[in-house]
């Protein structure tokens, strides 16, 4: 089993969700950061998004696109993440780590040499916002020699065999459940509809199911989990941490 089947064992043997944090490097340094990846680890996190700062976030909204640009104007790239990510691995070794991107900063990168480097570094596993399921194999393909495996976006209107065909084959990863539609941030409510989403996703698959977008607080998160396998705070994080 590899790191992310350990935490969700766990979790299901403690009988909660999982609370995967993310943040976005670089904001507004990586220093600042890496602490505040290390605050969220303290305040209960069990995985780690580690979000790549890009120039046009087009499923973000207004936090993490402001988090994204005081990123690259702190001069962030994929490198200087990867570089960084060795300290967190050792840190943490049992915490399961996943790079957040846009497809574009890894494709500039290398797809074989991206693979390789966050093997190397301890990564886990890899997102990708803006990579349909009809164009993931070849980074697959990539990721799989090195250890890697890879976490599906399930949008609020994908069909069921959609949701199978993205989780096969990826029995060692999650799936990530956008809970609503539109960009990333906290919302004042979750739509009514989301627990009766959440048990058909999970009745068409095995792998562990993650909400994510629109969670701000682990109290939420907790009430969302009683449908799923965890939950995702991304902008309340960035907010509260980030300085954004």
């Amino acid at each position: 089993m590899n790191r992310i089947q350990k935490l969700f064992a766990k979790t299901r043997a403690e009988k909660r969700g999982a609370y995967v944090a993310y943040l976005t490097m670089g904001a507004p340094t990586l220093d600042e950061s890496l602490a505040a990846c290390e605050q969220v680890l303290k305040e209960g996190a069990d995985i780690l998004e580690l979000g790549v700062p890009f120039s046009d976030p087009v499923a973000d909204g207004a936090v993490i696109r402001a988090a994204a640009q005081k990123a690259l104007a702190s001069g962030t790239t994929l490198a200087k993440i990867l570089a960084r990510i060795p300290a967190l691995r050792a840190a943490h070794p049992d915490t399961p780590l996943v790079v957040f991107s846009y497809y574009n900063p890894i494709y500039k990168y290398g797809i074989e040499r991206f693979a390789a480097d966050a093997a190397k570094a301890g990564v886990d596993a890899v997102l990708v916002v803006d990579l349909p399921l009809e164009e993931r194999d070849e980074l697959v393909d990539v990721l799989r020699p090195q250890g890697l495996t890879f976490i599906p976006l399930i949008a609020p209107t994908t069909g069921a065999e959609r949701i199978v065909a993205s989780a096969k084959g990826l029995e060692d990863a999650f799936l990530y459940a956008v809970t609503v539609k539109g960009v990333t941030g906290a919302r004042q409510s979750l739509p009514p509809e989301l627990a009766t989403r959440l048990a058909e996703i999970k009745r068409l698959t095995d792998v562990p199911v993650v909400a994510g977008f629109g969670i701000a607080t682990p109290e939420e998160g907790e009430a969302i989990a009683q449908h799923c396998d965890g939950f995702v705070i991304g902008s309340a994080n960035v907010r509260r941490l980030q300085g954004v």
